[in-house]
């Protein structure tokens, strides 16, 4: 009984338009999120590391 009213809701939802709509956005999202990820984190290194060398050259100790 559960499984049959699950799976007409499954079929609902997939013939649902708007479902449809929500699904690519979401997937368009996770898009944006992998590449802004994928730049942020490489960035975030390169001005880690340039301020662990200007402190360097202040004469203090870089943090990790």
């Amino acid at each position: 009984m559960f499984l049959t009213y699950l799976s007409v809701l499954l079929r609902r939802f997939v013939k649902n338009e708007e479902a449809a709509s929500a699904i690519e956005y979401a997937v368009i999202v996770a898009m944006v999120a992998l590449v802004l990820f994928a730049m942020i984190t490489p960035m975030g290194d390169a001005i880690k590391g340039r301020f662990n060398e200007i402190i360097t050259a202040l004469g203090g100790e870089a943090a990790d």
